[in-house]
């Protein structure tokens, strides 16, 4: 273990053998950090997280920090559990759960650009980028392949779904549906995520499938559950199965197409 000498870990932090603390960090009794993490300069990891291995922790960062919750006390705190290999670059704050029995939970490689947010009781999924200043405040749901950009605020409750992308300096009042492609001051839908699909390996009739289902819930003029039983129908497959279970879950609704 290679501990600076300007670190502070208290007693009763549980750090692997094979971790790392830079200058002036600050480790709280009761966090846990697994193997091979890398701790760098004047971070803070509070007493009420939970990491596992392979995670790089880098200048600045805050994580399980308290919740910016006027309800908040401390008796009422839950963790924050992160899984391994990620990254959380220079600035980055992820809140502590409060309202929820799981509190807030970050899955696997995703990479957190300088002063991203993540607000309490979130949970996020595996390979998501969230580039600087990309805000998710309390209980936002983040689904996997993501890529929310730069100066994004998404609002309390919101879901995004996978392989969804959301342009620079978007407002995200509503759920974004998977694959999709979201821009505006409120964001709008303007079509898919094409590039992000074909990064991930999507073929042209996935891609041309995904297009038909929400060519039927957007442009048809179908009711929502005809629109859903026809994409049920006419194209089935594993990505329609997708966007339907995610339709049918909304509680904030979706946003808007064009």
């Amino acid at each position: 273990m290679s501990i600076h000498p300007t670190a502070i870990v208290e007693d009763g932090a549980q750090l692997h053998p094979s971790v790392s603390v830079g200058p002036y960090s600050i480790i709280e009794s009761g966090a846990i950090i697994g193997a091979d993490c890398r701790i760098e300069s004047c971070a803070r990891i509070y007493g009420n997280t939970r990491m596992g291995g392979h995670n790089r922790v880098c200048h600045g960062v805050t994580l399980g920090s308290e919740p910016q919750d006027l309800t908040f006390t401390p008796e009422k705190a839950m963790p924050l559990v992160i899984g391994d290999h990620n990254q959380f670059k220079e600035g980055v704050n992820i809140s502590c759960g409060v309202k929820s029995e799981g509190g807030t939970r970050i899955g696997s490689h995703n990479y957190w650009m300088a002063f991203s947010h993540a607000g309490h009781d979130c949970v996020v999924g595996d390979h998501n980028i969230f580039a600087n200043t990309a805000t998710l405040a309390g209980h936002v749901e983040v689904a996997h392949h993501c890529f929310v950009s730069g100066q994004v605020a998404v609002h309390q409750f919101c879901r995004i779904g996978a392989y969804a992308m959301i342009a620079g300096v978007t407002g995200v009042p509503r759920d974004v549906p998977p694959f999709a492609l979201a821009d505006g001051h409120r964001a709008r839908m303007l079509g898919l995520n094409v590039v992000g699909l074909r990064r991930n390996g999507f073929s042209q009739a996935q891609r041309s499938r995904i297009k038909a289902v929400y060519r039927l819930l957007f442009k048809s003029g179908l009711p929502r559950e005809e629109a859903l039983a026809a994409a049920q129908r006419d194209h089935p497959g594993a990505e329609t199965d997708e966007i339907l279970a995610f339709v049918r879950a909304s509680q904030r609704g979706l946003i808007s197409f064009g």
